[in-house]
């Protein structure tokens, strides 16, 4: 009989704490942060869970040789159960996100679902499957920013879409193991992808110029009130300015340094490391993203998923 252990298993439900950051990076980045945020990264989650049962039922003739403790091989999921549930968390997810945002949202919503669906069936063991996973984290990336000007979600996007190949490209040796060239590539991918999370969007800068205050202020009281005043929002400036460096840079640590052991040991397991760092270090990097767009407490609290998704990864793979 099945259990919800094995329906977590099935759909990786820990590794789920890495999507919800798209949406939120997506949303700050087009200021578009809403009361309907939380519901479009719910839909995000219920997506990409639709993907990973879809990736097992897609999957389950080489599971059975090369991975037969999977729930499908197993015998603990039937592939009818799991293609059941894939198509069912696909409807739940668009539903929910054009019952919150409406057409635009699901104007990415529907070419999110056919992409993930596109890579489980047809791209996944091809050479364009790295790009078409990529290009689904882009989306979703972009579903946050639905309510906003999407158009500045955009950079941000491309970063995660970044990321997501490197971890894609890894994963595809899982099995096998890999040559020492393919993690130094995607180490010198993920060394791009955290300083470009770092690189201030078009008009930042124009929006963080402090305004010239007039001259010839003769109280001294408002003087020293100006000062302070200015002072302070110096110091809230280069706080703002450091946070997203320092999330990057975290982020880079932990799935560059799992990289870094893949180039001295290139074996299945290695890489099996490495990739679940990448699943499990991408809250870092929203939060990252998240601050640039001016929200620094919330890509904090984004950020804390990344140690929680590592002690989760410990009782459920995320790969």
């Amino acid at each position: 009989m099945t259990t919800l252990a094995d329906l977590a298993e099935l759909v990786r439900a820990p590794a789920a704490l890495s999507v919800p950051g798209d949406v939120i990076a997506g949303a700050a980045a087009a200021g578009a942060l809403s009361p309907r945020t939380p519901a479009l990264a719910g839909a995000s989650v219920l997506l990409y869970w639709a993907g990973m049962a879809a990736n097992d039922w897609s999957d389950r003739g080489l599971d059975a040789e090369e991975r037969p403790e999977r729930p499908i091989p197993s015998g603990r999921v039937t592939p009818a159960a799991a293609v059941g549930l894939a198509a069912g968390l696909t409807a739940a997810g668009v539903g929910l996100a054009a019952a919150v945002g409406g057409r635009r949202a699901a104007a990415l919503a529907v070419p999110l679902a056919a992409t993930i669906w596109g890579y489980d069936l047809l791209a996944k063991n091809t050479a364009a499957g790295p790009a078409v996973m990529a290009a689904c984290r882009g989306l979703d990336v972009l579903l946050g920013a639905s309510g906003g000007r999407m158009s500045r979600a955009l950079p941000a996007a491309a970063t995660v879409a970044a990321h997501t190949w490197t971890v894609t490209a890894l994963s595809r040796r899982e099995v096998t193991g890999a040559d020492a060239t393919l993690p130094m590539r995607t180490l010198a991918g993920t060394a791009l992808v955290a300083t470009s999370a770092v690189v201030a969007v078009p008009g930042a800068r124009h929006a963080a110029r402090r305004t010239a205050k007039p001259a010839g202020a003769t109280d001294r009281a408002e003087t020293v009130d100006e000062t302070g005043g200015r002072a302070g929002r110096s110091r809230s400036a280069t706080i703002a300015a450091l946070l997203p460096a320092v999330l990057a840079g975290w982020y880079a640590a932990r799935y560059g340094a799992a990289q870094a052991e893949v180039v001295r040991d290139p074996s299945a397991g290695r890489v099996r490391a490495a990739v679940g760092a990448g699943i499990t270090g991408l809250p870092a990097l929203q939060g990252a993203l998240t601050a640039r767009g001016g929200a620094g407490l919330l890509g904090v609290a984004v950020a804390a998923a990344a140690p929680l998704g590592r002690r989760l990864a410990r009782k459920v793979s995320p790969t």
